[in-house]
């Protein structure tokens, strides 16, 4: 297993945040992974562990998650709060230009750097997110996000994950479900399993419309002249796939893959997924547009 060091800067609002920091050389952009609503660094360990060596990889915890400190108002949990949050990497780890693997949140903020920051990518892969999300996918995370559940034992956690999120993949055994749960819940200090992120980041999201209330259309648009990559689940219910579609066409070159067999989101091991990963990044390196 390819090694990691902590890496760690500070927001605006003087929170230390986290990231772990797979090596690779210094002659290509690293490789930047942005993590869904709930999830930390742990979501890409298996795609970093894969890249390591041939790329640098940094796999963010954005505030409220994973090594990440929590917020004392939990009103900046919001996306622009993270773009900031992430502008501050950018300065403090000394990046130039990245290749962003975004899922979910993470494909929304790697829109929004687009729209705000474009020279600040060489590249990008959008995870079963667009410039459209589904309500009713909304509705369902919203659903469970924030609930302050705790487990006895990990197999305990992993059936309730299998409950919860069992339509998105079908195929899964009680492994993978085990797998999932030390991705996304660590043990607390009086023994029990939880969620790994601050239980506040519902309270905005619970009153917000996603990102249904603005027109992301123009920062994805602003993907364009770049490697791009879209990823939708085919089981998605937040992806839809009039919206996958319209995204291909309205993108020109950019690789769309639909990886089955699973929902909202996929996890990148997917070999759909992985060849999509290389083909990007051979893109990349080779300063393909």
């Amino acid at each position: 297993m390819a090694d990691y060091t902590d890496g760690y800067w500070t927001s605006r609002d003087g929170l230390k945040l986290h990231y772990r920091d797979y090596a690779g050389p210094a002659d290509r952009p690293p490789v930047l992974c942005l993590p869904g609503l709930t999830r930390n660094a742990r979501d890409f360990e298996d795609v970093a562990v894969r890249l390591a060596g041939e790329w640098r990889v940094i796999c963010v915890e954005l505030r409220g998650r994973g090594d990440s400190a929590y917020a004392k108002d939990s009103a900046t949990y919001n996306p622009l709060q993270y773009l900031e949050d992430l502008g501050e990497l950018f300065e403090q780890a000394g990046l130039e230009r990245v290749v962003a693997l975004g899922t979910s949140l993470g494909g929304l903020l790697t829109m929004m750097i687009a729209a705000t920051a474009p020279q600040r990518l060489a590249g990008a892969l959008l995870n079963d997110i667009g410039p459209e999300v589904n309500p009713e996918g909304i509705e369902r995370i919203r659903g469970y996000v924030g609930q302050a559940r705790n487990f006895p034992t990990w197999m305990h956690a992993a059936r309730a994950l299998a409950e919860s999120q069992g339509p998105a993949f079908p195929d899964f055994a009680v492994a993978d479900w085990l797998a999932m749960a030390k991705r996304c819940m660590v043990v607390g200090s009086n023994g029990r399993i939880h969620f790994d992120y601050d239980m506040k980041i519902a309270e905005p999201f619970a009153t917000a419309d996603g990102a249904s209330n603005a027109d992301l259309w123009p920062a994805f648009g602003a993907l364009a002249g770049r490697p791009v990559t879209l990823l939708r689940g085919a089981l998605s219910d937040v992806l839809l796939p009039e919206t996958f579609a319209r995204m291909g066409q309205e993108l020109a070159g950019a690789d769309s893959v639909l990886v089955g067999g699973v929902g909202h989101a996929p996890l990148l091991t997917e070999p759909e997924a992985t060849a999509a990963i290389d083909r990007l990044l051979a893109r990349v390196a080779a300063g393909a547009a």
